[in-house]
């Protein structure tokens, strides 16, 4: 039986897309409020993943940067 992935590993594979992921599809997938959405992606910083925000008009999307690019 497979595992289900706890809502932490399930941002860390929406910010590991090519395209990221918005905060509202942040919260779709978790069913979380903004804040806390927030809140977990400070402490994935704390734990060392390096988080960028890319803003596309009104939008920001945020991804995990890969090893040795910087945006």
């Amino acid at each position: 039986m497979a595992r289900t992935l706890t809502k932490t590993e399930t941002i860390i594979r929406l910010l590991h897309r090519s395209k990221g992921a918005s905060v509202s599809q942040l919260q779709i997938a978790t069913g979380w409020q903004p804040h806390s959405i927030r809140a977990a992606m400070t402490g994935l910083r704390k734990r060392g993943h390096e988080i960028e925000r890319r803003r596309k008009g009104a939008v920001s999307s945020y991804h995990i940067a890969q090893p040795g690019t910087k945006a």
